[in-house]
């Protein structure tokens, strides 16, 4: 069994939409997920 080693990867091709999705927007999405969950679950908090 081989250890990952730094050269062996690649840096992100922006011409990829699967790796744009993955890296970029995915990320993204679940902050904003999260910021939205926690106004919801401070809103119900108040009530």
């Amino acid at each position: 069994m081989q250890l990952p080693k730094s050269q062996n990867n690649a840096p992100i091709d922006p011409s990829s939409p699967v790796e744009l999705i993955v890296f970029i927007a995915l990320p993204i999405l679940l902050i904003v997920v999260y910021f939205i969950a926690r106004r919801r679950q401070r809103k119900n908090k108040d009530v």
